[in-house]
């Protein structure tokens, strides 16, 4: 299966970047930059959330009903609009747990567009992200937690062990900014190895 480097290079990813950049006033590069780091994050997320029976269960009913598949068939007009961004802020709620704020600045530290570019970028790319696993279950008849465990585990790569440490510090973290310290130097290329930078290493080559 098509892992993330191979998302954003395809014509869908194209789209998201370009559509993206437009709506946030962004350059593509930025935008580019911001999706490499924000992807990884939110499917690590719902990674660690698929883990619970309880939590595989809601999202395969997600992927099943309203995040099918179908607003990637209309993603120019969708992207960016109230319902999408409506839409995107639910998902990251879910997933985060209400710690968007870290993951945003996390984005921002590593791209360089402002925080609430880089929350505004969160909101458009969950649901698209949603609805590319809906249209990757179905095709791959994924019915059950194993099923959507792998399907994540292939998007995220084989930095996936990793990032799930990370992503349940970030999600744990008790405020004292030191793992969001540390998850934003490997987001902007510090010298740590593993972690975020380890997984955005591997998947866009740098």
């Amino acid at each position: 299966m098509a892992g993330l480097l191979d998302l954003l290079n395809s014509d869908l990813g194209k789209t998201l970047v370009n559509g993206a950049s437009q709506k946030l006033g962004q350059n593509e590069a930025q935008t580019s930059s911001a999706l490499s780091a924000a992807l990884p994050l939110i499917l690590g997320a719902m990674k660690n959330n698929a883990s619970t029976p309880q939590g595989a269960e809601g999202l395969l009913g997600a992927l099943s009903g309203k995040h099918d598949g179908s607003i990637l068939d209309n993603l120019g007009d969708l992207l960016g609009n109230e319902s999408t961004l409506q839409d995107g802020a639910g998902i990251l709620g879910h997933v985060f747990g209400g710690k968007e704020q870290n993951v945003a600045k996390a984005v921002s530290a590593k791209s360089g567009i402002d925080m609430g570019s880089a929350m505004n970028l969160l909101k458009m790319a969950a649901p698209v992200i949603m609805g590319y696993l809906g249209k990757q279950s179905r095709q791959n008849n994924v019915s059950d937690a194993n099923g959507v465990g792998d399907l994540l585990g292939g998007l995220l790569g084989g930095g996936a062990q990793k990032e799930q440490s990370l992503i349940t510090q970030i999600l744990d973290a008790d405020g004292d900014g030191s793992v969001i310290d540390d998850l934003i130097g490997m987001a902007a290329g510090g010298k740590k190895k593993g972690g975020l930078g380890g997984l955005l290493g591997g998947l866009f080559g740098k």
